[in-house]
This record gives C-alpha cells, structure tokens and sequence, in this order.
C-alpha cells in the first residue's frame, strides 16, 4: 500500500565514494537541493546527514529513504566499500523521523528506471524491449551493483536486489583465463566485483601487467581510465578492453537469469565516462555470446544511464512508497 503524504522528504543514495542527499518535494517530482558529498570527510552516516540538513536550515523532514552500497538484512549495516555502519532505528530516532526505509543502492535505482527519460539513455547495440517484461541492472563503480526491476500483472514496479556482483568470473580468451587465473591467486575467489568497479579495473591492469610481464605503474581506477581513453598506454587499452569484455558476459548471464526482455541497463560511475568508446568495445558482442542463447539476447536492448543527476535519488523515494 502507497503511502504518498509524507512531503517533503530527505532522499540519500550512498555509495562507497560518495553521500548523495537530496529532497523530494512531490511524488514522483525530480529531487532537488541535490549534494554530493565526500564519504571519507564525515565519520559516519549520522554526520554526513547532520552537515546535508544543517546546509538546507529548516525543519528536518518526517521521512527519509536511502539506497546504500551494502546488502540490506536487519537493522545493523556495515558497509563492504566502506567504514560506516549504523542501526537504522537508531538513526531514525536521532533524526526523529516518523518513517526511515535503507534499501540496497540498486534496488533504488532499479525503482528509478522507468522514470529514465530517453536524454538520459544511450543505446549499446539494437533489440526492441517487450513491454512489461523484466529490465536488468548492472552497474560498475566502488563496487559492482546488480538488480532487477519486475513488474505484477497490475502492472506495479517491484525490485529485486542481490549480490550478483559477487559471482564468479568465467573467461573467453586464454589472456583472460590467465588474469582470472591471477586474480584468483591474490584474492581466492575472482568474482565480478574484483575486475569489473574502480578497483577492479585498477586489479585487471596489474594482472595483465603480471601476464604480459610488464610494469605496472599506475595505481588509481582514474589514472587507468585516462591512459586508456588516451590511446597512449597500450596496457592499460587491454585492461580496459578486457573490462567491457567481461562486462558483457556478466551482463548477458543476469539477462538469462532474470529474463530481462524489458531490457538491461548499465549503471555505476565508469561506463558513462567512457562516452562512444564503450559503444564500440566488445561489450555488445560478449553480451549475446551466449551459444544457443545468442538469438534470444540479440533482442534485448542494452542501455548506458547517463544522468546529470543519481536516478537512485527518485528511486529511494519509490522505495518509501513501496514499503
């Protein structure tokens, strides 16, 4: 049941990087009065809310809804990207809300996708969307983000989250095999998460470096990204090359696993960045290089979310509409 009276309302998208804040002042109304803040410059959740509120002045809203970067079970968190944790009821007494809803950051964000405006939208190959059909969401920035957006025979949006961001990665190339092969022996386990975020581009370069038998200079996720979008750094283009690659192939395994005909959508902080360069990657044919199955995935449209503003900002508060 809908409960659309609690106006206006504190809105937050919190990711292992970034504190997004925001307030709604309308159902379904585009959040305004958005803010970015840095997550390492506030000790905890609590603080970075503080300093959000105390910027607007005013009364603090009744009601508030975050999506976080963290599975969302009971009422302690503790972030896997990062060094908070909270009680959620305890937050809600602080701040004195009458209603306070923390769902996972892309469960917000899968309520947000039919809200998407075609602007905010870039298409990664062809296929037409069924119509009511499952849309799937995979998204790559601190860490790997994945959910499903599901709809009832009334036609109501109902998100599933998860951790498919930690599943395993399986390769197509023996390069491939080989970094896997690496990442398995640092970490124990290559899942998604490990070759396909910030870091993971940062662990796929240094991997590649290790097979290759190269240096490996560079140390940050941006550093990586500008000397591959530069043409320049020979190395960190493979890394980069590879990381759409495999990007694909995971995104192709949530499409068959969900049966995302609506389409797939591809969220997180590092594609957008990557402009036309990921159009023409090896993500698309990676996506439908399913055997069998290559037919069924050629019909499922791909799309690059590139908003001005956090969409999970308008999907927390769906979130509270729907809880």
């Amino acid at each position: 049941m809908q409960n659309r009276t609690a106006f206006p309302r504190l809105v937050g998208d919190i990711g292992g990087t970034n504190a997004r804040f925001a307030i709604c002042e309308a159902p379904d109304a585009q959040p305004t009065r958005v803010a970015a803040l840095k997550g390492d410059e506030f000790p905890t959740l609590q603080a970075a809310m503080r300093s959000y509120l105390d910027s607007l002045g005013g009364p603090v809203p009744k009601a508030c809804a975050i999506g976080i970067a963290n599975p969302v079970d009971g009422d302690h968190l503790q972030m896997t990207n990062h060094t908070w944790g909270f009680s959620i009821e305890a937050v809600r007494r602080e701040f004195g809300f009458d209603r306070f809803v923390v769902v996972n950051d892309f469960v917000a964000l899968a309520l947000a996708l039919p809200a998407l405006g075609p602007q905010e939208l870039k298409p990664v190959g062809g296929g037409t969307a069924v119509p009511g059909g499952t849309l799937g969401l995979v998204g790559a920035g601190t860490g790997l983000g994945v959910a499903s957006l599901v709809f009832t025979q009334r036609g109501e949006a109902v998100a599933v989250g998860g951790e498919g961001g930690h599943v395993s990665l399986a390769p197509a190339t023996a390069e491939e095999a080989a970094v896997i092969d690496s990442l398995q022996r640092r970490f124990g386990h290559a899942s998604g998460e490990r070759a396909l975020s910030g870091p993971g581009l940062v662990n796929l370069y240094v991997a590649l470096a290790e097979v290759r038998r190269q240096p490996a200079p560079l140390e940050e996720p941006a550093a990586v990204l500008a000397a591959a979008m530069d043409g320049g750094d020979a190395l960190a283009a493979a890394a980069l090359d590879m990381f759409c690659a495999l990007l694909g192939s995971v995104a192709g395994n949530l499409a068959l696993t969900v049966g995302a005909r609506g389409g797939m959508y591809i969220g997180g902080g590092i594609v957008p960045r990557m402009g036309e360069a990921f159009a023409r990657s090896a993500f698309r044919q990676r996506f439908e290089a399913k055997g069998r199955f290559q037919g069924y995935l050629s019909e499922i449209p791909c799309w690059v979310i590139d908003a001005e503003q956090s969409p999970a900002l308008l999907g927390a508060s769906r979130a509270l509409d729907a809880a």
